[in-house]
């Protein structure tokens, strides 16, 4: 089990990343609530209602590190101005860097094994 720290240490991995969104040339400012491999929960400054929500957009995760995620989502849940959108797409590249960067901001490789477990949200592989 994740100790307090461990908890700390995984969800402050991404405090100081930008995100941003886009459909159609159109950028929507907003804040990162929760990140994962299938998908996000953001925070928008009003509410989503005028937007489309059959739409495909690009969610751009800046890391600390100047690394750049970019994923292809859809929307999945609208509650006032938090959105939840799920992932339609993610290259390998971006998985990779993703794991570089929880790697090299994790104190040991137990930490990091158990933040790309939470990160994708399958069980880990005991083969």
């Amino acid at each position: 089990m994740k100790s307090n720290k461990d908890l700390l240490q995984f969800h402050t991995l991404f405090d100081r990343a930008l995100v941003s969104l886009n459909h159609e040339n159109i950028n929507y400012p907003c804040k990162l609530i929760d990140f994962s491999l299938q998908g996000c929960l953001l925070d928008f400054k009003s509410t989503w209602g005028q937007h489309n929500l059959d739409a495909l957009y690009t969610l751009t995760l800046q890391l600390p590190d100047a690394a750049t995620i970019i994923m292809n989502v859809s929307i999945s849940h609208v509650v006032d101005n938090e959105v939840s959108f799920k992932c339609e797409h993610i290259a390998n590249d971006d998985i990779l860097l993703l794991r570089k960067f929880i790697k090299l901001n994790s104190a040991s490789d137990v930490l990091l094994d158990r933040e790309l477990i939470a990160l994708t949200h399958y069980p880990k592989n005991t083969h």
